[in-house]
């Protein structure tokens, strides 16, 4: 698939602003309504636009404590790693599980809503799942670019 400078400015305006009409869009992007619905229409099925979603506040759900923890497995067979990810994942505290090519095995961004909340979800989640070997806690001091919309 193609994707031509008008796409990519419906795009970055849909990144900023996913509920922005199609009407205003259009406008943004000098399209008229009908083949500017066509192009989101097509960047939808085509796989480029994957979803639309709302930027929650961490705050009001009581998460604004963010760790990133790096985790290395002492086994790498398929059963542990499989174990360990299956897990991980369904951690609601786990907001992104990435699995890494060299050292550290994976990156793990945990969201809970403070350090007393952190240090349970580690010590009785994190820590029992057999096969871990090494995790270490990293806390953000500053956010200084993020694809989150600013507040």
């Amino acid at each position: 698939m193609s994707i031509d400078d008008v796409d990519r400015a419906i795009l970055e305006y849909l990144r900023e602003d996913g509920r922005l009409s199609n009407v205003a869009l259009a406008d943004r992007v000098h399209l008229t309504p009908g083949p500017c619905l066509r192009r989101v229409q097509r960047l939808e099925a085509d796989g480029v636009i994957l979803g639309y979603s709302a930027q929650v506040s961490p705050e009001a759900l009581g998460r604004a404590f963010e760790v990133i923890l790096d985790v290395d497995l002492t086994a790498y067979d398929r059963g542990t790693v499989e174990h360990f990810e299956t897990t991980v994942a369904a951690f609601d505290e786990v907001i992104e599980l990435n699995r890494l090519f060299g050292s550290p095995d994976y990156f793990v961004r945990v969201a809970v809503s403070d350090l007393e909340a952190y240090e349970h979800f580690l010590t009785e989640q994190i820590i029992t799942i057999p096969g871990v070997s090494k995790i270490s806690s990293r806390f953000t001091m500053k956010v200084l670019k993020s694809q989150r919309p600013s507040r």
